[in-house]
């Protein structure tokens, strides 16, 4: 009961339910508290202690009241028009009223607050109690010694703080050269570092170049070895196996001779048809002959006349009846041989002709 009574903002209290409460009685709300990480802490901390520090130097920044002088003290003096009784809990007095609601509503009256304590008064006559020329004295005094006094203070606050500032230009000063050092020393120690691993890449580059040049120079003994018997007998075996030729012959085997085997296959074909086309003529014309022979003569039995045969073929049967009466008349050899070589000659003459047509073709 006797403590104070601590007010809050509800706004930000954490027991009040925000936002809307309907969907709080279908859906549980679960909530998951994590622990904070150990570096979240630190951080916190140190905020905190910057926080304390600031505050710390802005209440030592503001301007104070001067140190009272010596047997005088500062005391918290209400200067109002109307004393307040000053406490730690606020009076709360309920009071209910009722209005007529016909009635104007009247004037609000002047807040006079309360009266407390009791009222005394004393009777003083003029003159008594107060005289002008002397009670004006300490006051002067007290006027005029708290003006000087109150410039001799703003003059040594004005001379600490030029001290101050002079402190602080000079801290500044050392402070900015203690940075620049800093940064020249790190960047100092971040060019060897850098050289340092460019160093050991190069180092590393010359050595991994230097292994690579052995194993190459490895390899290509060893193939050299290996190969030293192999290359003599492949060469061998591809040359046997006709990979190497001369490309010449090769050109005239594989482009030369093949035309010229068509161009002989093709002249061969065409004399083979000019002779299978004389042999079918020679057959043709023996046959003629041989039918012309073998019919039996008419002009004996009958006379010639009029007929409706060409002259041609009058003249052929008046040769064919000419040779068989001289082969009746005469059975000499030689008479019996001229009809076969005249035949034989003239189909000599037939396959002259054909060949020279064809070639001419």
């Amino acid at each position: 009961e006797t403590e104070p009574v601590r007010y809050a903002n509800l706004m930000f209290d954490r027991r009040v339910v925000r936002g809307n409460t309907y969907a709080l009685k279908v859906m549980p709300v679960v909530c998951f508290v994590t622990q904070p990480s150990p570096l979240e802490i630190q951080r916190q901390r140190e905020a905190r202690k910057r926080a304390l520090a600031r505050k710390r130097a802005k209440e030592q920044m503001q301007v104070r009241t001067p140190e009272p002088v010596e047997g005088r003290e500062h005391v918290h003096v209400q200067t109002e028009l109307y004393l307040e009784e000053i406490s730690d809990r606020v009076i709360e007095v309920d009071t209910e009223c009722q209005t007529d609601a016909i009635l104007d509503r009247p004037p609000t009256p002047f807040f006079i607050p309360a009266k407390t304590g009791k009222d005394v008064a004393t009777q003083i006559e003029e003159g008594e109690l107060f005289d002008f020329d002397i009670e004006v004295k300490p006051i002067l005094e007290v006027l005029i010694g708290k003006t000087v006094e109150q410039a001799l203070l703003e003059v040594m606050e004005e001379e600490e703080l030029a001290q101050l500032w002079a402190r602080q230009r000079a801290y500044a000063e050392l402070r900015n050269a203690e940075l620049a050092e800093v940064q020249r020393l790190e960047e100092q120690d971040r060019r060897y570092r850098e050289e340092k691993e460019r160093r050991k890449r190069q180092h590393m580059q010359l050595l991994q170049k230097q292994k690579e040049t052995t194993e190459k120079i490895a390899a290509r003994a060893f193939a050299q070895h290996y190969l030293a018997d192999l290359i003599p007998s492949v060469f061998n075996n591809l040359n046997d196996s006709g990979y190497f030729y001369d490309p010449i012959e090769r050109d005239i085997e594989t482009e030369f001779l093949p035309w010229l085997m068509t161009e002989v296959e093709e002249t061969l074909e065409k004399k083979i048809l000019g002779r299978t086309v004389l042999d079918s003529l020679i057959r043709t014309v023996v046959e003629n002959r041989l039918d012309a022979f073998s019919h039996v003569p008419e002009s004996d039995q009958t006379e010639p006349g009029p007929t409706d045969a060409a002259p041609e073929v009058a003249g052929e049967t008046d040769t064919a009846d000419q040779l068989a009466a001289e082969n009746e008349e005469t059975d000499h050899p030689v008479d019996e041989e001229q009809p076969s070589r005249r035949s034989s000659f003239q189909l000599e003459e037939l396959d002259q002709a054909g060949t020279e047509n064809l070639e001419t073709e």
